[in-house]
């Protein structure tokens, strides 16, 4: 019996036979194949198996790829198959029926509010949505909370309540939340406006409470009542009203600063969703209108000229932007003779732009905008904006004379700080006798509002500054900087008395370092002692090359006055709110606490919660498929495409829901495989 062949035969198909014990085996065809094995004899007669060729090639490790790579796309074609239907399935449950109820309960004191206050004017002591759930009809006998705004601080405040602690009420003129850091993106068409905005009513619902969409126009301390606004779309009508607070948090934001600058009117902004579109629609017209036949190559290079007013995070990000969008999808979709014509140019004051960051960051973004043909003028102010030019002077670098220049623009954006917000004007100019800063209402350590009742009003966000007290402590600061400058800094500034310092007097050169250490030590004053050559001889009534304590006090003073103890920046506000948010929830807990006890005693902020620290994370900028990152003073990073991403990927993860983490993926694809838009109605 031949169970198994010993080694494969070729052989196609044969007729074994057995004659005497002896083998006999005769091929019947002669296409050869690989015999693997024979089946026993039945009869004196077998049939080979044969391996397939088919069977062969899958065995092989490019047959074992193609067999893989065909299963791969079944189960990913079954997966988006299993998907799509999931989705239409779960699409087709958001399709209701109309189901009206045909009783609402509402309070009567919402549709019929009583009036009173300072000027006569309705009281919105009860909401139209309190009693649209049970969670919202008990926390109407809870205190009140009225925030005043929409932004950071706000909802980073919103976002650290505990449901049920306060009847909260939002009101601000925007119903939506605003990711700010990646406007210049929005404005040039890298993306989509909507996918920075979370709706802030979503928000407000997450702690039950109630949002207005109305202006505030005034603060009544005595009197416990926030004066709003509203303009009724249909007649124009403007209609006012109070609403109670039993705490009270503003956070209002602020405004460009216009320097006093004649012209602003001709020039564009970059604050809210509605400048970012505005923006769009002005770059989409010059590209249009340069295309035509009328318009000649001199209006042509004069239109393709865009102007940044201002050397800050938000310009150099704008004009980093607007160089990408010209030099990347320009070409692809205009004629060529645009991209040979534009030009970006930065007006700044300083000496270099991102100026409040490191100045290994400020370098690297020079240089970068330099290889890139941005045209950087440092050493410059605006003196006058015209609706096709711009007025300024600029200081020679080889004479330091000061000579005055113009630039044609077809688009000019003015970024240049931040200045009061209407109602932060006009809550410092009731508490005057307390408020001493003129760009932000001032705050003690726990973000109280200074002058007002104590533990009922609060400010956060850019509107508002923790007070420096920098003019009250130049005799410390003076004494320290004699001691580590003439003196070792190991010894004590005790052997340096109060009457010394009072009758010292510094040299420019002494006072120059004497501000180099307060920008270290307080990095909010930079801007305005980066310079401060520019503003001793005010001070130096005598001209003799130095000042006396007197007069070095009053350069702090003013200082002070234009300064704020914290960056306004979007950090800053959020973590205020976080902290703010947190403490209040603290605050409520604890005086109910105290009111069951049997000695009640006034909460305050100190005993329950320690004051606000703010703690730098770090400042990052876009710079034009490159980022810079100021993370610490002497830490910084800087690079090219990987951070870039990294900038990206910090910024994805700050948004605050999964609805605008989604749509800021799908715009950078969509960037990727399409290209900008800056298509627009």
């Amino acid at each position: 019996m031949l169970n198994r062949l010993s080694k494969p035969t070729i052989l196609r198909r044969a007729v074994v036979s057995n004659c005497g014990g002896r083998l006999s085996i005769t091929t019947i065809k002669s296409r050869p194949t690989l015999i693997a094995h024979s089946r026993p004899f039945h009869g004196g007669r077998v049939l080979l198996q044969e391996n397939t060729p088919k069977r062969e090639f899958f065995s092989t490790g490019f047959g074992k790829l193609i067999k893989w790579s065909i299963v791969t796309s079944g189960v990913i074609v079954s997966t988006v198959g299993v998907s799509l239907l999931g989705f239409f399935i779960y699409d087709s449950t958001t399709y209701k029926e109309c189901d009206v109820p045909e009783f609402i309960d509402v309070p009567k004191l919402a549709l019929s509010p009583e009036v009173g206050g300072p000027e006569n004017l309705p009281i919105l002591r009860e909401n139209l949505d309190a009693f649209d759930s049970e969670t919202k009809e008990k926390l109407s006998y809870r205190p009140k909370l009225v925030v005043l705004g929409s932004g950071w601080a706000s909802v980073g405040l919103l976002k650290s309540l505990k449901r049920g602690d306060y009847d909260v009420t939002v009101v601000s003129p925007q119903n939506y939340f605003l990711f700010t850091p990646l406007l210049p993106s929005a404005a040039t068409g890298t993306l989509e406006v909507k996918s920075l905005m979370a709706s802030i009513r979503k928000i407000v619902n997450d702690v039950s409470g109630h949002y207005l969409e109305a202006k505030a126009e005034k603060v009544e301390f005595a009197s416990n009542l926030v004066k709003v606004s509203q303009v009724n779309p249909q007649t124009g009508e403007k209609r006012c009203f109070y609403i109670p607070y039993d705490k009270l948090v503003v956070a209002v934001g602020s405004t460009a600063n216009t320097h006093g600058v004649e012209g602003l009117e001709n020039c564009a902004r970059l604050k809210t969703a509605e400048d970012a579109i505005d923006l769009r629609r002005r770059i989409k017209n010059i590209l249009e209108v340069a295309c035509l036949p009328t318009t000649t190559d001199e209006e042509r290079k004069k239109m393709l000229s865009f102007v940044v007013c201002g050397g800050g995070p938000t310009g150099v990000e704008f004009a980093a932007e607007v160089f990408d969008l010209l030099n990347e999808d320009l070409p692809k979709t205009y004629p060529r003779i645009l991209r040979q014509e534009v030009s970006v140019h930065i007006i700044q004051s300083r000496s270099n732009i991102l100026n409040t960051y490191d100045e290994t960051i400020s370098e690297y973004a020079m240089q970068r905008f330099k290889k890139e043909d941005i045209d950087v003028l440092i050493n410059s102010r605006v003196d006058k904006i015209l609706p096709d030019k711009v007025i300024f002077k600029q200081k020679n670098s080889l004479t330091g004379e000061i000579e005055l220049k113009e630039l044609p623009f077809g688009l000019c954006l003015w970024s240049t700080g931040v200045a009061q917000n209407p109602l932060a004007k006009e809550i410092v100019q009731d508490l005057s006798s307390f408020q001493r800063n003129r760009r932000a209402i001032e705050t003690d350590s726990h973000l109280r509002v200074l002058g007002a009742p104590a533990g009922q009003v609060y400010a956060i966000g850019d509107c508002a500054t923790v007070r420096t007290d920098l003019a009250e402590h130049a005799v410390e600061f003076v004494r320290q900087f004699i001691v580590n400058r003439h003196l070792h800094p190991s010894r004590s500034t005790e052997i340096i008395t109060d009457d010394d310092i009072k009758h010292l007097s510094l040299s420019y050169e002494e006072i120059y370092d004497l501000a180099r250490e307060l920008v270290r030590r307080h990095p909010q004053t930079r801007e305005h002692l980066y310079n401060v050559e520019d503003i001793l001889p005010k001070y130096d009534v005598k001209k003799c090359g130095s000042l006396d304590f007197d007069q070095i006090t009053q350069l702090l003073k003013e200082v002070e006055s234009k300064a704020t103890s914290l960056p306004a920046t979007a950090q800053r506000a959020h973590q205020q709110g976080k902290y703010l948010g947190k403490k209040l929830t603290k605050v409520v807990r604890s005086s109910e606490a105290q009111l069951t006890s049997e000695n009640p005693d006034l909460i305050s902020d100190e005993s329950v919660y320690k004051a606000f620290k703010y703690v730098h994370l770090g400042s990052l900028a876009y710079i034009g498929n490159s980022a810079v990152f100021d993370l610490a003073p002497g830490y910084s990073f800087v690079g090219g495409l990987i951070a870039m991403y990294l900038w990206r990927g910090i910024y994805f993860a700050q948004t605050v829901s999964l609805r605008t983490r989604v749509l800021l993926f799908m715009d950078w694809l969509k960037r990727g495989i399409f290209g900008r838009d800056i298509l627009t109605v």
